[in-house]
């Protein structure tokens, strides 16, 4: 027997307040957090240091991910000149 029901828009937006659905957009980062992901991206954070961070602080590994992927979305999308 299965059981299927559906996750109306009120419980997805509680599942999501409480952290508990890895779907969505990740969590705000700190001034802190921010800093670090702008250094990483900007280059001047080591990967193996950044893997560090990233093992302690799992939501700049999504942030990094997530704007690594907007700024490709963007190149694509910017027409060059021949």
């Amino acid at each position: 027997m299965t059981v299927h029901f559906t996750v109306s828009g009120l419980t997805r937006n509680l599942i999501h307040s409480l952290g508990l659905d890895h779907e969505r957009a990740p969590r705000h980062l700190t001034p802190e957090q921010n800093l670090l992901l702008e250094c990483y991206l900007a280059g001047q954070i080591p990967e193996s240091a950044w893997n560090d961070y990233v093992f302690e602080m799992p939501e700049l590994g999504k942030h990094a991910n997530a704007r690594r992927g907007r700024n490709a979305a963007r190149r694509r999308a910017i027409p060059t000149r021949a």
